[in-house]
C-alpha cells in the first residue's frame, strides 16, 4: 500500500482529498470534529517535509449550487486553531481565482476549496471537473475513508491525472489495514455484534461475516425481524415483513456454518416512541399489540456481555436500542461497556462508523477502543467484499 510516508513533499504542492463532512449546529459551530482530527497527522507530515497543502472536501447534500449552510468556510477557524497554521480559503474549488491562490501557495501553507459538490459534475465523476482539480497540485492525497466507496470526481477520477504520484494518507491506510486484520486476520474467538433498524441494511455484510466469525450477535430494530419469523408477537416494534424467509434462512445458514447466532430474549417496552414513555422490561416474543420494544432488556444485554467477553476480535456496527433517547440507551451501553471491558484485556475492537461510533462518542469510550471507523458506508462496503473505488484508483498505479 502506497502511503505518504513513501514520498517527500518538499517544494510539491499536495492536492489532499479530506472528508470534512462534519456536524455543524445552527450558528455553524462544529460539534463534532473527530473527522478533522484524523486528518491532521497527514497534512502535518506534508507541511513538515517543506510541501504545501491544497484540502479538498464536500460538506452536506447541497442540491442547487452554493448554499451558505454547506459552505466549507464555516470551518476554517476551527481548523486554523487545530492545525496551529492561518489556513487560506478559496471561494470556488475551480476557476482562475483558486489557480491563482494554489500556484501562489508557499511551503508551510495550507488552501481550503470550497465545498466540491456546489458542483454536481464532482458526484458524476466528471472527468473534465477531476482535471481541472488535478491542474492544482503535483501529488494526490486520498485520506477520505468516508467517501471512499463513491466513485466521485475528487475520491476515484482525478487518480488517473497522477500517473504515479498519488498515495493513500495515513488515515485512508489505518482504516484498510483494521478492516484487514478485522476481515482476514482476526485473532479467535471473532465476534460481530450487528444492531440497527433494518436487516436488509446489513442483509450482504451478515451473509459475508457468516463466513468468518464465530458468534454473530443481533440486536436493534433488525432483531424483531428475526423473532417474528419464530413467529413472535412483537407489537408495533420495527419489522421487515418481507424479510421473515430471508431471517429464517440466515438461522439456517449460521447452523451450517456453526457460527453461534446470538439473539435478543427480552426488550424494553414502550406505549410509545417517547424518553418519557411507561416502559418495562418484558420477553421480546410476547410483545402487546399497542406496544414496541426500542431496546434489547437486561437480560439480553447481559448475555450479549458474556459473549464479547470471551471474544479476542470484536466488529460492532449498529445500535441495540433508540440510544439517543436516554430511556433506551441501556442496551448499546451494555455492549459498549462490555466491548470496552474486552478491549482492555487485550481484544481487538473495531467500531464501524455510523450510529455506532456515535454511541461511542456519546458514551465517553471513543479512547477506550481499538479503532472506531470514520467511513460508515465504505467500511460496511469493504468488508462485503466490495471494491471501493477510491481505494482502487491508488492500488491500481502500485
Amino acid at each position: 500500500m502506497k502511503t505518504i510516508d513513501d514520498l517527500n513533499f518538499s517544494g510539491k504542492k499536495a492536492l489532499v482529498r479530506v472528508d470534512f463532512n462534519v456536524p455543524l449546529d445552527d450558528d455553524f459551530n462544529i460539534t463534532d470534529d473527530n473527522r478533522i482530527q484524523g486528518a491532521l497527522p497527514t497534512i502535518q507530515k506534508i507541511l513538515k517535509d517543506g510541501g504545501s497543502v491544497i484540502l479538498m472536501s464536500h460538506l452536506g447534500r447541497p442540491k442547487e449550487g452554493p448554499t451558505e449552510k454547506y459552505s466549507l468556510k464555516h470551518i476554517v477557524k476551527h481548523l486554523s486553531e487545530v492545525l496551529g497554521v492561518d489556513v487560506q480559503f478559496a471561494n470556488d474549488c475551480i476557476g482562475s481565482e483558486v489557480v491563482d491562490k494554489a500556484a501562489a501557495l508557499k511551503s508551510g501553507e495550507v488552501l481550503l476549496l470550497e465545498n466540491l459538490r456546489f458542483y454536481k459534475e464532482e458526484e458524476k465523476g466528471d472527468q473534465e471537473f477531476a482535471k481541472k482539480l488535478a491542474a492544482l497540485g503535483d501529488v494526490y492525497v486520498n485520506d477520505a475513508f468516508g467517501t471512499a466507496h463513491r466513485a466521485h470526481a475528487s475520491t476515484a477520477v482525478i487518480a488517473e491525472n497522477f500517473s504515479n504520484n498519488k498515495v493513500f494518507g495515513y488515515l485512508m491506510a489505518k482504516e484498510i489495514e483494521n478492516a484487514e486484520k478485522v476481515m482476514n486476520h482476526p485473532t479467535r474467538p471473532f465476534t460481530a455484534i450487528m444492531g440497527g433498524a433494518k436487516v436488509s441494511d446489513k442483509l450482504e455484510l451478515i451473509e459475508a461475516l457468516l463466513d468468518k466469525v464465530d458468534n454473530l450477535i443481533i440486536g436493534g430494530g433488525m432483531a424483531y425481524t428475526f423473532v417474528k419469523a419464530r413467529g413472535g408477537e412483537i407489537g408495533q416494534s420495527l419489522v421487515e415483513l418481507d424479510k421473515l424467509d430471508l431471517a429464517n434462512a440466515l438461522v439456517k445458514k449460521a447452523e451450517e456454518k456453526n457460527v453461534n447466532l446470538v439473539l435478543p430474549t427480552d426488550a424494553q417496552i414502550a406505549d410509545r416512541f417517547a424518553n418519557d414513555a411507561a416502559v418495562y422490561n418484558g420477553a421480546n416474543d410476547a410483545i402487546p399489540a399497542d406496544k414496541q420494544g426500542l431496546d434489547i432488556g437486561s437480560e439480553s444485554g447481559e448475555h450479549f456481555a458474556e459473549v464479547i467477553s470471551a471474544s479476542n476480535t470484536l466488529l460492532w456496527n449498529g445500535p441495540m436500542g433508540v440510544f439517543e433517547m436516554d430511556t433506551f440507551a441501556k442496551g448499546t451501553r451494555a455492549v459498549a461497556d462490555a466491548v470496552v471491558a474486552a478491549t482492555e484485556r487485550g481484544a481487538f475492537s473495531l467500531i464501524g462508523g455510523g450510529d455506532s461510533a456515535a454511541a461511542v462518542s456519546k458514551f465517553g469510550m471513543t479512547e477506550h477502543v481499538s479503532y472506531v471507523s470514520t467511513g460508515g458506508g465504505a467500511l460496511l462496503e469493504y468488508m462485503e467484499g466490495k471494491t471501493l473505488p477510491g481505494v482502487k484508483a491508488i492500488s491500481e498505479s502500485e
